[in-house]
């Protein structure tokens, strides 16, 4: 096939690496132009995929679409409502795009953005992926490390009973197993990310305004992982609410990091010995609370309105992290395009198809 990647920071390239491993071509495009400075028709790939891989750099958005058969977008969720009205405008209808990951209904905003442009009713359907097919690094600007190659991706969709075709396509892509999820809300929720850099962003807040280096994992201590295990808690009644189950954080860091299953704190030293430490964020300007509070915990929160189910130790998270960083965190513009009352409609048959 013939793959569009949108975004260029690690994961892109990586996954575009990995698509070309097997056979097939693939297309990048950086939104802001700089992701692609060191990407000169080639980059050299390391780890789970190694060797010079050809990579197409694509002008523009419409460049980078045309004559693909299928389309990836993987970039930060504060990317998304800046680039979604882009892609919406660029989108061929019968492209089928995956976003990996599917942060806070972004297929679903995607869905519309398209039908407000009066694409067509039959247009392709929109790919919800759990989280992305690798996880890499950029050590350099024309190489990239694949550090792995998931085994599973759920893939959700919109509308809902797409998803085993689109599982297929990124089966095909990258090779993991992608068993169909029941809806794209379900990418939305699974993430364990915002919860455990939530906490750890705000049980060592003065760390990172003294831009000290500090072992994440390490801090994962058992008051921390106490105050985690809660917000999963209401994450996972929130879930169940909407006929949806969500891993625990434990099942999380279990498949992330293969340490075997016990008590949190003690899953986050066994990382630590496996691993090293691995250092958090050293400074405010940080996606722990800029881009997983408003597209994770704040989104729960929305979700939770619209039911009227009460999340009192996420809101108290949320209004800690406001507090201490200065500013609102609960601002999320993909949700301006959704009605709360008709999501369970939206996520089943899309909206605007018909």
């Amino acid at each position: 096939m013939r793959l569009s990647v949108i975004g260029a920071g690690a994961v892109g390239p990586a996954a575009a690496a990995l698509a070309v491993s097997r056979g097939h071509d693939a297309t990048i495009l950086s939104p802001s132009g700089a992701g692609t400075r060191g990407i000169a028709g080639f980059i050299e790939a390391e780890g789970a995929v190694t060797g010079r891989v050809p990579i197409r750099v694509a002008r523009d958005l419409p460049d980078a679409l045309r004559d693909a058969d299928a389309a990836l977008l993987a970039v930060p969720a504060y990317a998304f409502p800046d680039l979604l009205p882009r892609i919406a405008a660029a989108l061929p209808p019968g492209l089928p795009l995956l976003i990996a990951p599917a942060a806070a209904l972004a297929p679903l905003a995607l869905d519309a953005m398209l039908a407000a442009r009066g694409a067509p009713a039959g247009r392709a359907p929109i790919g919800a992926m759990a989280t992305t097919p690798v996880t890499a690094r950029r050590p350099a600007p024309g190489r990239v490390r694949v550090a792995a190659v998931r085994a599973a991706v759920d893939m959700a969709a919109v509308p809902a009973p797409a998803a085993a075709e689109l599982g297929a396509v990124a089966t095909a892509l990258f090779g993991h197993e992608s068993p169909s999820a029941p809806s794209a809300l379900h990418a939305g929720l699974a993430n364990a990310n915002p919860i455990i850099h939530a906490v750890l962003a705000l049980t060592n807040v003065t760390r990172i305004e003294r831009a000290e280096a500090w072992p994440q994992y390490g801090m994962m201590t058992p008051a921390a992982c106490r105050l985690m295990q809660a917000l999963a808690a209401e994450r996972a009644a929130l879930a169940s609410r909407f006929g949806l189950g969500v891993l625990g954080l434990d099942e999380s860091l279990h498949r992330a990091n293969g340490v075997p299953i016990g008590p949190l704190h003690e899953m986050a030293a066994a990382i630590e010995r496996s691993r090293g430490a691995v250092n958090g964020p050293a400074s405010t300007e940080t996606r722990y609370v800029t881009e997983d509070v408003p597209y994770g915990l704040a989104f729960y929160l929305w979700l939770a309105a619209a039911r009227g189910i009460a999340m009192p130790v996420t809101e108290a998270v949320v209004t800690a992290l406001e507090a201490l960083w200065g500013r609102d965190l609960r601002r999320n513009p993909l949700l301006d395009a959704i009605d709360p009352g008709g999501l369970d409609a939206g996520l089943r048959d899309g909206i605007g198809r018909g």
